[in-house]
């Protein structure tokens, strides 16, 4: 519910403040807050409870997320969409709604935008529109302005949940059996590259930051990222890159194949790309084919056979060589696709494993290890065994991994 003259309060609020909000405290701004209200005919309006909401209403409206802010504390809430001032849909537990609650006007959705890229320092207005950007917790924002945008400023948050997302976390939402978690643990252990695909929202960096779990918490990791989201707590020696968009004279850009670049002058035990779109593949398939094993990206693809596909044509978008040379480098370069979906249900699940046997005659030799089941079952099934174990024996993972594959036939047997 929004309280009448709540526009009106909020300017003489800011007015008294002279527009210095982010230099107060929470206090102040709540003293400022009651100041005004005291002032107003709201002075002696409604009763206590009435009073109290228009105070916390003043306050998100100034230095929160407006009529976001509660949205933004569901736990049960993954994704918040905004389309001007007077449409917000949420995502909750998989399920898309609209929600009654609206800004008061389009000036109330800049001011928030503002408020939203100035700590990343990104830019956005008419003459670039569109901006990737994170709220302090980790969530991601992408935002986009008119010219572009025909429906007023849009707003769409990928909430991340608090402490990250981890591996009990995954299980807890079921999106793959508890068996499996000691075959992706050795292989991420014995520095296994791998690419994680999917469609928008199917979990590629709750995944992929959940598997980081298993890196050791000494090793030197540089993550890269468009907008930093990944949320690598238990690693110690972290180093997390993020890229930046070029000033209004078009300068001073500093791209992802920048920063692959920059990476390898770092000393990187491992390198994680939290997601490939573009040039910067060809980078980042020379850094995993020259030494820095056991790399985590993600990439948008319908299948694991697609990101193959979607990869080469990423490499094609940065340089001129030869389709052959492309499919061999990223036949040497990454060894296990997981591909993720959606069900009708809303539920994420793992719906295909597969390794990169081999490479020839201008085809990829693709093993399928992990095939999901749909039916009665709805179950991820074994379907095919690694061929490729020297870095499983190389860093003393192969027991671990035999053990555990023999833990999930068994339980599928006994299922």
């Amino acid at each position: 519910m929004e309280l009448p003259g709540k526009r009106e309060l909020r300017e003489q609020i800011l007015h008294q403040m002279d527009g210095r909000t982010s230099y107060v405290s929470d206090k102040d701004v709540y003293r400022e807050i009651d100041k005004a209200i005291l002032r107003s005919s709201h002075g002696g309006y409604g009763t206590l409870s009435e009073k109290e909401e228009l105070r916390r209403q003043m306050f998100y409206s100034i230095r929160g997320f407006d009529v976001l802010e509660k949205y933004l504390g569901d736990s049960s809430i993954s994704e918040i969409m905004v389309i001007g001032a007077s449409r917000i849909f949420v995502e909750q537990n998989g399920k898309i709604r609209r929600i009654e609650e609206h800004f008061s006007e389009e000036g109330d959705v800049y001011r928030l935008i503002e408020q939203i890229v100035a700590p990343t320092n990104r830019m956005v207005n008419e003459a670039c529109p569109i901006v990737d950007s994170r709220l302090p917790d980790g969530s991601r924002v992408h935002i986009v302005l008119p010219p572009v945008s025909l429906e007023g400023p849009v707003i769409t948050i990928r909430k991340f949940l608090k402490g990250g997302m981890t591996i009990e976390k995954l299980l807890a939402f079921e999106e793959f059996p508890e068996k499996l978690t000691g075959i992706l643990s050795a292989l991420v252990k014995s520095r296994y590259n791998i690419l994680i695909s999917g469609a928008t929202n199917s979990g590629k960096s709750s995944l992929l930051n959940a598997l980081a779990e298993y890196i050791g918490k000494r090793e030197r990791v540089i993550t890269i990222e468009d907008s930093a989201e990944l949320q690598l707590f238990h690693v110690e020696n972290l180093v997390r890159l993020e890229t930046r968009n070029a000033n209004m004279e078009g300068e001073n850009e500093i791209t992802m194949q920048d920063l692959i670049k920059a990476s390898l002058r770092m000393r990187p035990d491992r390198i994680i790309v939290g997601e490939v779109r573009g040039a910067e593949a060809m980078s980042m398939l020379q850094a995993l084919s020259t030494g820095h094993s056991g790399s985590v990206s993600s990439i948008h693809a319908n299948s694991c056979r697609d990101a193959l596909r979607r990869l080469e044509t990423m490499v094609l978008m940065g340089m001129d060589m030869p389709l052959a040379a492309i499919q061999g480098l990223i036949a040497s370069s990454v060894d296990i696709l997981i591909h993720l979906g959606r069900l009708t249900t809303g539920k994420r699940k793992i719906l295909e494993i597969c390794e990169i046997k081999d490479y020839s005659r201008a085809e990829y030799d693709i093993r399928t290890l992990f095939q999901y089941k749909a039916g009665q079952t709805e179950s991820l099934e074994m379907t095919g065994k690694l061929f490729h174990t020297e870095k499983l024996k190389s860093y003393g993972q192969y027991e671990n991994y035999c053990e555990a594959v023999r833990l999930f036939c068994e339980e599928k047997r006994e299922g």
